[in-house]
């Protein structure tokens, strides 16, 4: 059975569909495409699940002191309640009476998929749908030797060598669905391998075992 990575890519979504060390790189139109991929035992994605009511996330905070200099490619969750915002004046309005802060632009950003997310995962939760973050992976791929930016030679060079060693990645890249950014092909293969080792048992989260007001863990996986 296979395991499916997911990164979000200009209102839609990269999926990285990985058997043994086979990968496939698919583009999917929303998350409902994601879950319908047949025969997948488990799937990944780059985006918050669980979701606070009043405070920060104690994961994107871990996460952030685990990636050192990377950190800030962990952007702070929204709130649950700024789901339900119509515009990013409204979000900050929402953000500030639960928190006292306003939100983030890039959290605001992020928001119509997190919504499109949680949607589509209904109740109760599924644990057949786990929150990661692609640097992580590479870190632990990599034993820390992935350093540089995804969007430089450098960094780009390092990802494609961490996950060579573990999937077919090239060959995955050669036969891409046209358009598919550089960046976002790599980001889920990563989620991918991700997801392959918290099937297998051998996952790392980060996080306090807290669940949200629907039950979905505020956690961070690789």
């Amino acid at each position: 059975m296979a395991v499916l990575g997911v990164d979000g890519w200009r209102g839609r979504w990269v999926g990285a569909l990985l058997t043994g060390r086979t990968v496939e790189l698919l583009v999917l139109d929303d998350v409902a495409a994601a879950l319908a991929v047949p025969d997948v035992d488990l799937m990944a994605i780059d985006m918050p699940i669980g979701l606070s009511e009043s405070g920060r996330r104690i994961c994107d905070d871990h996460a952030r002191t685990r990636l050192g200099r990377a950190g800030s490619s962990v952007f702070p969750a929204p709130l649950r309640p700024v789901l339900s915002a119509v515009d990013y004046v409204d979000a900050c309005r929402i953000s500030i009476a639960a928190s006292g802060k306003a939100l983030s632009k890039q959290a605001w950003n992020l928001t119509p998929a997190i919504r499109q997310l949680d949607d589509a995962l209904g109740d109760p939760p599924s644990e057949r749908v786990v929150e990661v973050h692609p640097e992580l992976a590479f870190r632990a791929l990599s034993s820390g030797a992935v350093s540089d930016p995804k969007v430089t030679a450098r960094g780009t060079m390092q990802r494609l060598t961490a996950l060579s060693a573990v999937m077919d990645v090239e060959q995955a890249l050669t036969d891409a669905p046209r358009l598919v950014p550089m960046v976002d092909a790599l980001d889920a293969c990563a989620t991918a391998w991700s997801a392959q080792r918290i099937r297998d048992g051998r996952g790392e989260c980060v996080g306090d075992g807290a669940l949200d007001s629907r039950g979905r863990p505020m956690r961070i996986c690789w």
